[in-house]
């Protein structure tokens, strides 16, 4: 992983951890033990999901870049499905409060979305990379014509 994507994955976990925390912290006060356990269950589900899929982004930008659109439209669309799945799976459980968990789901998801693209704005990545045109020269500059 390069050093800007591992910064983008920061800047995305820190916010979303910390509006976690305060919902497990609301949830708690609300709801009690099972409210605590829903926002921790809700938290785990996006950073899970959401830090799988930008790892698989990066490294589809990374290693095939003509597919970096489309693996992205696939992406959220497997991200969505996962958690439909899971809260199919879950939907009528006792383990935890299911509405502290949708609060905390959401509230994490938009954290996260909003966390991501604001590091995606603020990140100065090269759209061109200077060492592939250097090495252009360089090959130019040497052989004959």
């Amino acid at each position: 992983m390069q050093s800007n994507d591992a910064r983008l994955l920061l800047h995305a976990v820190v916010p979303t951890l910390a509006i976690g925390v305060l919902a497990i912290v609301v949830s708690a006060v609300v709801a009690g033990a099972q409210g605590a356990i829903g926002a921790v269950v809700g938290t785990a589900l996006v950073m899970l999901v959401m830090g799988a899929g930008l790892v698989v982004l990066q490294k589809t930008a990374k290693n095939l870049p003509q597919l970096f659109q489309m693996m992205g439209l696939l992406l959220y669309t497997t991200q969505i499905l996962f958690v439909l799945v899971f809260l199919i799976a879950f939907k009528d459980t006792t383990l935890f409060d299911t509405k502290a968990f949708a609060f905390t789901l959401l509230g994490t998801t938009l954290v996260w979305i909003a966390a991501q693209t604001r590091g995606h704005m603020k990140a100065k990545v090269l759209y061109v990379d200077p060492d592939s045109a250097d090495t252009k020269k360089a090959e130019t500059a040497g052989s004959p014509t």
